[in-house]
């Protein structure tokens, strides 16, 4: 982890203007809801003037409901930054997807014999979650997402239109582990961006897709800000970038130990409002 002097992280503080927070795992635990000490740790440094965001794997209309809770009126960052809308007049910002080709490719990969029993295959594509069957991990996965999926069959049949994200699910952390592995050594970082959001969720997005990015177009782009002016807060692989990005970058106590080392500062954990700590810590004191 990266130390930075007291001194140092108060400068830091005083310049930031805009607060990036993940859900899962950072604001959102088992509970899938926001705890009042979260929720009032983000009113409270908006009253400040500093605006809010959310970047998170989810799907946009999944990761809505907490965008409006915490009352941002930024654009909301979903499928790791491959899209991102204003809820408030509807306006896609950003839409990058995953090419048909490599689309299929992926899909032929995933129904190798070894691997089809093994993995709950998920394609997003307008908002949309459709997958082969439902299985009980697409169906635990829908009900904390709040996300009716759309069995399909044959997911080729559904490849007209490019997916934001291709997602696969897998009990099992070493074929995860392996298929992430396998998968890199296949594809260039400048033709896909391959990374896990919890250890037994594999994803897929556009190579110029990352939450990094997706702060970097918010803070730059649309707001005119600097990354000394953003602070994000983050738990897993999926986040690595936007905590590098940020002039402060906090992971939380229940991130994996290569999140945490990249991090200026490690938060307690989600079920502790780790996050509601790290932002009266460099925000509200």
């Amino acid at each position: 982890m990266q130390q930075a002097s007291a001194a140092n992280q108060a400068i830091a503080a005083k310049d930031i203007k805009l607060l990036v927070l993940d859900i899962d795992g950072t604001i959102s635990g088992e509970s899938n809801t926001l705890s009042e000490p979260v929720k009032q740790a983000i009113a409270a440094v908006q009253t400040r003037g500093i605006q809010v965001a959310i970047a998170t794997g989810r799907m946009y209309r999944s990761a809505l409901r907490f965008h409006q809770e915490i009352s941002s009126v930024l654009p909301l960052m979903a499928y790791q930054g491959a899209w991102i809308q204003d809820p408030t007049d509807q306006k896609i910002h950003r839409h990058l997807a995953v090419s048909r080709e490599i689309a299929y490719k992926l899909l032929d990969y995933f129904e190798q014999p070894q691997l089809r029993s093994l993995l709950s295959v998920h394609f997003y594509i307008n908002d949309q979650l459709y997958v082969r069957e439902l299985t009980r991990e697409t169906q635990i996965y829908a009900q904390r997402s709040g996300i009716t999926p759309i069995p399909v069959g044959d997911l080729r049949q559904v490849l007209h239109n490019e997916p934001t994200k291709v997602l696969a699910l897998c009990n099992d952390t070493e074929v995860i582990n392996d298929l992430l592995g396998n998968l890199r050594r296949q594809y260039t970082p400048a033709e896909l961006y391959l990374t896990t959001s919890v250890a037994t969720f594999f994803e897929a997005t556009n190579a110029s897709v990352n939450k990094g990015t997706a702060v970097r177009y918010l803070a730059e782009e649309l707001l005119g800000l600097a990354s000394t002016n953003v602070m994000t807060i983050g738990d897993n692989f999926n986040d690595l970038e936007m905590l590098e990005y940020a002039g402060i970058g906090v992971a939380m106590g229940n991130a994996p130990a290569a999140v945490k080392a990249i991090a200026q500062w490690v938060a307690p954990k989600v079920e502790e409002d780790g996050a509601a700590t790290a932002i009266k810590k460099f925000l509200l004191s």
